[in-house]
């Protein structure tokens, strides 16, 4: 008997480069990397994939990893010391937690996947060793993080979403 075996998610370092070109968002990762770049960026990264309501990051923790999202949406909240939460999502073609990536701080807001996503992480470990081999690639990547996270801080609604 041919029994059909569940399918698998595949991942392929062109899905994220499809989203990030494609992206619409105000707050798309906008990285100008050749074929090759995207090839070595790829192996400093590991994918995964969230079901929808799996949380991604807490708020308060101590983690400097970067998350590129290739699919999905993300909601990001954030509960003030008066108990007010804000929201954002955030969708494929953009990054989240770049703003603990840079500043070595606790995460400022929880993120959880608002439908199922395929992401990439890039840890801090990591990106420093991409730093030392592929000089390059890592200062087109902080350029492009910088740019999101500046339209973040920029735009209002957005501000949560710096993570």
């Amino acid at each position: 008997m041919n029994a059909s075996l569940p399918t698998t998610l595949r991942f392929d370092i062109q899905g994220l480069v499809d989203a990030v070109t494609h992206s619409q968002a105000s707050d798309a990762l906008r990285c100008q990397f050749s074929p090759l770049q995207w090839e070595i960026l790829a192996s400093y990264m590991q994918p995964f994939s969230m079901q929808q309501g799996q949380t991604l990051i807490e708020q308060g923790a101590a983690d400097q990893t970067l998350y590129f999202i290739e699919s999905g949406t993300m909601s990001v909240h954030y509960e003030d010391d008066k108990g007010r939460v804000r929201l954002a999502l955030v969708a494929a073609g953009t990054v989240i937690g770049e703003g603990a990536f840079f500043s070595r701080l606790p995460r400022n807001a929880t993120v959880q996947a608002a439908s199922a996503c395929k992401l990439w992480c890039l840890t801090a470990l990591r990106f420093k060793e991409l730093a030392n081999r592929h000089s390059p690639v890592a200062l087109e990547l902080s350029l492009a993080m910088a740019g999101v996270l500046a339209k973040r801080l920029y735009n209002r609604p957005k501000r949560v979403a710096a993570t």
